[in-house]
């Protein structure tokens, strides 16, 4: 099992990161709250990881810190859930927003998320209840400041990401139109069509 990633990160296209460990590089699936509190190109990072092998796959799971690993790895032990999944679910909404719906019955909220039906929602929250007591206090994972980018570059950029996590194209369009505005980073647009997502 590998836990644990500490290199060079020279790629990174959300969600996928390459890292160059002594030479050797490693793509990384990370969740857009990891992505956003990523350092620059050419920079040192370090993640915490979990590492999945399937008889068609073997990928390598990167996080921010050990308790959003902790909820990757309780989310795909439930019934339906693999790691794409969670990994969208973790994108999707902070680790305290979920660990609110599934408190409160929520799956209104739950089902906004790419790939969540009203049966997976009703699954997370019978399945994930008891096993969250841990998580109650997680706190918000910061976004860092993005420095400032050609505008239809990030809405492209904004718009890709959403995609890649599920949405179609035509409503990460959407989601992405309803929140532009001016001098805004493609991270900022991600993150509030994902808000805007949560509270319709």
């Amino acid at each position: 099992m590998i836990g644990r990633i500490e290199g060079v990160l020279l790629e990174k296209q959300a969600p996928e990161l390459l890292i160059d460990v002594q030479g050797l590089g490693y793509e990384v699936l990370v969740s857009l709250n990891t992505f956003f509190d990523l350092p620059a190109l050419g920079e040192k990072v370090t993640l915490r990881t979990h590492f999945v092998v399937r008889e068609d796959v073997q990928q390598l799971y990167g996080f921010a810190d050990v308790r959003e690993r902790e909820l990757f790895r309780t989310l795909i032990k439930v019934s339906g859930v693999g790691p794409k999944m969670a990994l969208a679910i973790l994108s999707g909404m902070t680790a305290t927003d979920f660990v609110h719906s599934v408190q409160t019955n929520d799956t209104a909220t739950l089902v906004k998320l790419p790939g969540v039906g009203k049966k997976t929602a009703e699954r997370l929250i019978v399945e994930m209840r008891d096993r969250l007591e841990s998580f109650g206090n997680t706190a918000d994972i910061g976004m860092l400041s993005a420095s400032a980018s050609n505008q239809s570059a990030a809405v492209k950029e904004a718009e890709s990401a959403l995609i890649t996590l599920g949405y179609k194209p035509q409503e990460a369009a959407r989601m992405v139109n309803a929140c532009a505005g001016e001098k805004q980073t493609s991270q900022e647009l991600i993150r509030q069509a994902l808000k805007s997502m949560v509270k319709t």
